[in-house]
């Protein structure tokens, strides 16, 4: 009988203190959460900028069955691009860079069928500048060249007009930053007072992608042939609410 009663009284003790322990570590777990309170709100910053680098490859096309003659005539349909170019205040220091691809149809292992030409010539001129509206203005104007016969051909893989690209990205970083840290702020101010709490400390902060878009969003018209942009960034920042 003696050991049943010690055997009860040492149950009894386990279960309180069991009881104690699970009620001790549930205050702990609330005291956590509630001092865990925080409010995550997004800040977004945006500028309208324009493009201060355009690249451009001007692409023309010769053919013929004479090799010499289809030469002749991609070294005279260069000068006169080079002029053309001359007469839009870009000269050969934006020139930079000339690729020459020959096509001999009749050598292709796998061709079949006649050729019309056997040869094909292209050249590539690719302008480089930073006056991205003498570049505008020569891209609208190729008709000339057309009157001229030379045969113009679009880009592989970059189209046949120009591409405006905004280089700058570091001169409006900071202050795009701070603005949209601003507006995360001012969000996260008023949920704290809808919720009777004061705004801490930032708890925690992601700064987002900085993404160029296009100004106008036309179907069909890539980012990359508008001069004019937008800059956008998008924050994610947690803040503590103190009671």
């Amino acid at each position: 009988m003696i050991g049943n009663r010690t055997a009860l009284a040492a149950a009894a003790f386990l279960a309180i203190g069991i009881a104690v322990a699970g009620w001790s570590a549930g205050r702990e777990v609330a005291q956590v959460r509630l001092a865990d309170r925080f409010v995550t709100v997004k800040g977004s910053a945006e500028r309208e900028v324009k493009a201060n680098l355009a690249l451009w490859p001007v692409r023309f096309v010769a053919t013929g069955d004479d090799l010499s003659a289809v030469q002749a005539k991609t070294a005279a349909d260069e000068k006169a691009v080079l002029a053309f170019l001359e007469r839009y205040g870009l000269g050969a220091d934006a020139v930079v860079a000339r690729s020459l691809d020959l096509v001999d149809l009749l050598a292709q292992a796998y061709r079949q069928g006649p050729a019309d030409q056997r040869y094909i010539l292209t050249r590539t001129l690719m302008v480089r500048s930073p006056d991205v509206e003498r570049v505008d203005r020569a891209s609208q104007n190729l008709a000339e060249l057309l009157d001229q016969g030379v045969t113009l051909g679009g880009e592989p893989g970059m189209g046949s007009g120009p591409n405006y690209l905004f280089t700058r990205l570091n001169d409006v970083k900071t202050e795009m930053i701070a603005e949209a840290t601003a507006k995360a702020r001012e969000a996260a101010t008023q949920f704290a007072t809808d919720s009777g709490a004061t705004l801490g400390g930032i708890r925690r902060a992601n700064q987002g992608l900085f993404q160029i878009l296009a100004r106008d969003e036309a179907p069909g018209i890539m980012e990359s042939r508008q001069i004019d942009k937008i800059v956008r960034v998008v924050s994610t920042l947690d803040w503590e609410l103190v009671d």
